[in-house]
């Protein structure tokens, strides 16, 4: 029974914590014992406000006397990069009765795991404000810190706490529950806290040493350490399981931790434990935190490529009855109709082995692949139909939000003014094919009477084309009051353009 740290909503239910506790994983220990004393290169994590800050390094030889295979020390490493690991503590408003959770946000009873919806604070009464406390690593001396969305998800506040004492409110700039990861910026920094790098998990080898830190039962920078003990977990907690796995302790508390190498690189994002088992724990990838990392900055919400198939593993079976060589590869059981997919011609029954430079070697594989792309670009799909290999260009759409997931809104790009006027809040269309997309409307609003939904974008304005928010915004807002405005708009992945008429309201 896999149990995550709060709110994996797929996970089975975990053991019961602590409010807002959160799981932790390892990071990878030194590869080798060095056959004499080796030589420990540090440099300074923090300096004076103006001067140069370096990121925690620290030379893969340990400080170990002895012979070959003599026990390491992992110390020099633990000083090295522990100040840049942080306690999150997350506070949320008492909130109204929910069946068996009384006064917990929503989705904050699933991450207790308890049975029957048990309220981990007594029976009747409300949840306290303080949710619970999680961990963190800094990424950026400016005060950018890693952690998982699980921890910070419904948060109304949230503090951070430094190794060396310091605390800092955190505002959190992107969340992306699919992978568990949120990115918060710590408020008030002056530009020069001890950080860390996130390092190549692809270069990890099972075996390789990881270490982790992180914030167990709130006991703060709490060190643990193990080896790799598999790579690419799918432990169904959702569709882009790619999990590192670890026999360093992990614990209540330690999610969003950070999982180190020997070089004092981040390789993993401690995330989520096996339920009433011990030395299994998981990480989310760094590779896979890095490539999330410029939308989480840029508009806080991750939007992914997306084909629109239903796909399956080839299996040696399936192979021989599809008369194809491949011994990897996605089966294509079904293709949505007006999807990106279908539009390429991609057919039921082909056989996709590989997506741009990418080899596929399992339906799981070509998912994470395919996310992994940007809406709007185009790739090449390697495939085999009926035993010919064929190559086929399509243009990914973007994936669209699947029933239980939450909806996550970009950060509002729209002027205020707009915003206030019109009910209509507008982002970057995210399919790559400009336009400004709707990314909410408020009930009663003009907007709302013209017929305007989130998920269309406007291509048009009155007699202007517009490529993006700011002619979007250019357009409405210096328009007459109480003029009718022309609208055309398009929804991604339907064919045509949709009219609409707006009437502004007074100043």
């Amino acid at each position: 029974m896999v149990r995550t740290l709060p709110s994996r909503r797929r996970l089975a239910r975990a053991l019961a914590l602590t409010p807002l506790v959160a799981l932790g994983a390892c990071k990878p220990a030194p590869d080798t014992a060095p056959p004499e004393r080796p030589t420990l290169s540090l440099k300074t994590a923090t300096a004076p406000s103006g001067a140069k800050v370096e990121p925690a390094v620290y030379s893969p030889a340990m400080a170990t006397p002895g012979t070959p295979g003599a026990l390491m020390s992992l110390a020099p490493l633990v000083d090295t990069v522990k100040g840049a690991v942080v306690n999150v503590e997350v506070q949320a408003r008492a909130r109204p009765a929910m069946g068996g959770m009384q006064g917990l946000p929503p989705g904050l009873a699933e991450r207790f795991g308890l049975p029957g919806g048990q309220n981990p604070f007594g029976e009747g009464g409300g949840a306290p404000s303080k949710q619970g406390l999680g961990s963190g690593f800094v990424i950026d001396p400016s005060g950018l810190v890693l952690t998982n969305n699980h921890v910070v998800e419904g948060a109304d506040t949230v503090r951070v706490k430094l190794e060396d004492g310091r605390s800092f409110e955190a505002e959190v700039l992107g969340r992306d529950a699919l992978t568990d990861v949120a990115l918060i910026q710590l408020k008030g920094v002056s530009g020069n806290l001890p950080f860390v790098k996130l390092g190549d998990s692809d270069g990890l080898r099972v075996g390789d040493p990881v270490m982790a830190i992180g914030n167990p039962f709130g006991l703060a920078s709490s060190v643990s350490a193990g080896i790799l003990s598999a790579r690419a977990r799918d432990i169904h907690a959702g569709p882009y399981d790619d999990f590192l796995q670890t026999d360093a302790a992990i614990n209540p508390g330690n999610s969003g931790g950070p999982l180190f190498n020997m070089r004092g690189e981040v390789v993993g994002m401690n995330t989520a434990i096996i339920g009433g088992a011990t030395g299994i724990g998981f990480a989310v990838p760094a590779n896979l935190i890095q490539a999330l990392l410029p939308q989480l900055q840029e508009t806080g919400v991750v939007r992914r490529g997306w084909v629109g198939l239903a796909v399956q593993d080839l299996t040696p079976e399936l192979a021989r009855a599809l008369r194809v060589e491949a011994a990897k590869g996605a089966v294509v059981a079904g293709v949505s109709a007006g999807g990106p997919g279908a539009k390429a011609g991609l057919r039921e029954e082909d056989v996709i082995t590989s997506v741009g430079e990418r080899a596929v070697d399992s339906a799981g594989s070509l998912t994470r692949a395919v996310a992994l792309l940007k809406p709007g670009s185009e790739v090449k799909v390697n495939l085999v139909r009926g035993g010919k290999v064929m190559e086929v260009p399509v243009k990914l759409g973007t994936r669209p939000t699947q029933r239980g997931e939450e909806e996550m809104t970009p950060r509002d790009a729209t002027p205020a003014p707009l915003s206030k006027r019109l009910g209509l809040r507008l982002s970057e269309a995210q399919d790559g094919s400009g336009g400004a997309q709707v990314v909410a409307v408020e009930s009663g609003s003009a907007a709302e009477r013209a017929g305007l939904a989130p998920g269309m974008v406007l291509t048009q304005v009155g007699d202007q084309k517009v490529s993006g928010v700011a002619e979007a915004a250019q357009a409405l807002t210096s328009a007459e009051p109480g003029a009718a405005l022309l609208l055309r708009a398009r929804v991604p992945g339907q064919d045509g353009a949709l009219l609409r008429a707006i009437e502004v309201p007074a100043r």
